[in-house]
């Protein structure tokens, strides 16, 4: 019997082997295939102009946040902004092909309904929704695209037909007639459809651009180009070793502190790694800094999840299981836990992405994608791996580890200085950014995703490599500027530059071409200089704010019928806010860049804390369910705590440790990224043994002495 088990325990452990090694391989292959948004792989650019001369404000707004969403079609990392007063720019990543992304995305044109005496009817506001679809005329299958009107667009339609029975309403787009039917009688349902199509695909791209609705401008393409990346090779390369290294550090440690468990964890994290990078190729998802957050959010989840149930599977050894009894136990124990915390910040992923644009949706991807890994690896992988190593001779408690009762440590005896400690620190932050406003210099350090800058082509006399480019030229811009936050990307095929820093003044151009001319002997009359708009645009910014508020009350209603107590739900979400404020008081007084990874990293930030809040919280509805009468609430608060205090300290260990490898080697603007992301899991594990527990015993004891009262 025991032979058998050895010997299952043995192929069980080969075959997890094998997946490792499988999976690693083919997920090390699929890097190639993987999409790397602007700042790390570059892609391909188009410029358009306004048609109309002195286009106003408010129509050059509108038609880049509707360009947007079109671009996002290609790519949820395109970036879109204005240039100069009457162009704008796309970037899209992930492509070299200019000509076809043109034929692709063609001339943005507009929807428009004419009678025959050539008066238009409705325009492409005023549809609500567009739909391909297929009908059946005649005994002859058609594809159309379904078209929805507006309540105003229902009425203007059905006076329009009822006026026009027995005539034709043309359906144009793109100053091309679409369709033009006849109307029999008035339409007044507030529905119609366009015929034609050649194919389904066909009539699901049309659907797909009205959509949008029409541009409030006609433009026209300007130049079209493809350039590379922002950041350079060496950004890449520096990313991966230190993903290795931290990969490698996480390792040991686990190792080290789990023992058995911990290598079992090792190899469930191995094969994570190969699944993640396998699905990041399959579902074609564009890799940029803000996804790189989401996947080291997720690896932290898939540690976490580790560390939970090693910390059952140790405590039911203390209490003096088997260690078999203690692996079934633990694992059991640990699932409601590790549920709620990854279905919490799951909801917060999808509906990121559902109602998010640009960076927030890349963030979302790769977050979706490692939780759904990171709960499979921990639950399936790790237990399987763990009662394999087991079975074959492991069985002994010194591979695992005895954690025997703590005295509880008195946390909340201390809950008003940590409350006093935490509104202090906000509302220096809110000082500092008063301070900032006062001083015109804004209340944060907004980086030129948000405020917009200059971009300066130049055009150099050799072929420069773009890490050529960050070595020699990138250190004259920033002397001439002041600007430590130059971006530079290069035009593929030709020996252009395109510099962006922050807004320059007449005289700082100037200088910066007599300088450019004289380090590289430029023709400083081919150097061409304009203003550009901020990559993240106010409507970008309200979708990710709109996001960031459904999320949050999706996760409150997630909390409050899980626990069955909104005091939980409460107490969660005023920890998040708390997090967010603290963090931004970061960047407030050390002046931290906020450019378009400053979303993702508040975002990944909300993602840990509330994970590691959904631990605490469950080990106190565990402990109320077998609370004894003697014991004091503050008393089982303070044990559930202290039982757990090991998971925060360990889960916030490992995570720390990715990223600060990665601040260590990274470039300059990948340091920048992550320094706030380091702050973030201080403060996400702080509030949640510190605050949140507090927080929950405040409202809990509050609500009772109301009613004693």
């Amino acid at each position: 019997m025991m032979k058998s088990s050895k010997g299952k325990g043995f192929l069980g452990l080969v075959a997890i082997l094998l997946c490792v090694g499988l999976f690693g391989y083919f997920g090390y292959d699929t890097m190639d295939d993987i999409k790397l948004g602007l700042d790390l792989a570059g892609g391909v650019s188009i410029t358009y102009q306004a048609v109309a001369d002195n286009p106003s404000a408010e129509d050059m707004s509108d038609t880049v946040y509707k360009l947007q969403q079109r671009a996002q079609g290609y790519s949820t990392e395109a970036e879109v902004y204005q240039e100069g007063s009457n162009r704008i720019n796309i970037d899209i990543p992930g492509e070299s092909d200019a000509n076809a992304i043109l034929a692709e995305l063609g001339k943005p044109g507009s929807l428009m309904f004419i009678d025959q005496e050539g008066t238009v009817i409705l325009t492409g506001t005023q549809v609500a929704s567009a739909k391909a679809g297929i009908i059946e005329k005649n005994g002859i299958r058609e594809n159309i695209v379904n078209l929805t009107f507006t309540p105003d667009g229902t009425s203007a339609f059905a006076e329009a037909t009822e006026k026009n029975i027995g005539k034709i309403i043309y359906i144009i787009y793109d100053n091309e007639i679409k369709s033009a039917p006849v109307v029999n009688t008035a339409i007044t349902g507030g529905e119609c459809y366009i015929e034609g199509m050649e194919s389904y695909e066909e009539a699901e791209n049309l659907a797909a651009t009205i959509r949008i609705g029409s541009l409030s401008l006609e433009l026209e393409e300007l130049r079209s180009n493809v350039v590379g990346a922002k950041l350079g090779q060496e950004a890449i390369a520096t990313s991966l070793r230190a993903a290795a290294i931290g990969f490698l550090i996480v390792a040991l440690f686990m190792i080290g502190v789990y023992r058995i468990p911990g290598l079992a964890s090792v190899l469930a994290l191995g094969l994570y790694v190969g699944l993640e990078l396998i699905l990041l190729s399959a579902f074609e998802v564009t890799l940029t800094l803000p996804g790189i957050a989401g996947i080291i959010l997720s690896i932290g989840m898939a540690v976490d999840a580790n560390v939970i149930i090693f910390t059952r599977i140790n405590e039911e050894i203390g209490v003096g299981k088997t260690v078999r009894s203690a692996i079934k136990t633990g694992f059991s124990k640990a699932l409601s836990a590790i549920i709620d915390g990854n279905v919490t910040t799951l909801i917060a992923a999808v509906v990121l992405f559902w109602r998010g644009s640009g960076t927030v949706k890349g963030f979302a991807s790769t977050l979706a994608i490692g939780i759904i890994l990171s709960m499979f690896t921990a639950l399936f992988v790790t237990k399987g791996a763990l009662y394999a190593l087991y079975a074959i001779g492991f069985s002994d408690v010194k591979f695992y580890g005895v954690r025997k009762e703590v005295t509880p440590r008195d946390f909340l005896g201390k809950k008003k200085v940590f409350f006093g400690v935490s509104i202090a620190a906000i509302v220096i932050g809110w000082v500092f950014m008063g301070m900032g406003s006062a001083s015109g210099g804004g209340a944060l350090n907004y980086g030129m995703d948000f405020r917009g800058g200059t971009s300066t082509n130049v055009t150099f006399n050799e072929d420069m490599s773009l890490d050529d480019i960050s070595a020699k030229v990138v250190p004259v811009v920033e002397q001439v500027t002041g600007d430590p936050e130059v971006q530079t990307q290069k035009v593929a095929g030709t020996n252009e530059v395109i510099i962006k820093t922050k807004t320059l003044s007449v005289d700082q151009r100037q200088a910066l071409n007599d300088a450019l001319a004289e380090q590289f002997g430029v023709d400083a009359e081919l150097i061409i200089a304009e203003s550009i708009s901020g990559a993240v645009s106010k409507e970008m910014k309200e979708d990710a704010v709109v996001a960031v508020v459904i999320s949050t009350v999706c996760m409150l209603i997630y909390i409050w019928f899980r626990f069955k107590d909104i005091r939980f739900a409460a107490s969660a979400v005023l920890a998040l806010v708390h997090d967010v404020l603290v963090v931004l008081t970061c960047y407030a007084v050390a002046k931290w860049s906020v450019g378009s990874t400053f979303i993702a990293c508040m975002l990944t930030i909300v993602g840990y804390s509330i994970n590691a809040t959904i631990v605490i919280f469950d080990r106190i509805r565990e402990n109320m369910q077998t609370k004894s009468h003697k014991e004091t609430l503050a008393e089982l608060v303070n044990r559930s705590i202290t039982e757990t205090f090991t998971r925060s300290i360990n889960t916030s260990i490992t995570t720390f440790i990715m990223v600060f490898v990665l601040f260590l080697l990274g470039v300059s603007s990948i340091r920048e990224f992550a320094l706030p992301l380091m702050a973030g899991i201080i403060f996400g594990g702080y509030s949640s043994v510190c605050i949140t527990g507090a927080l929950w015993y405040v409202l809990t004891t509050k609500k009772k002495a109301v009613k004693a009262e």
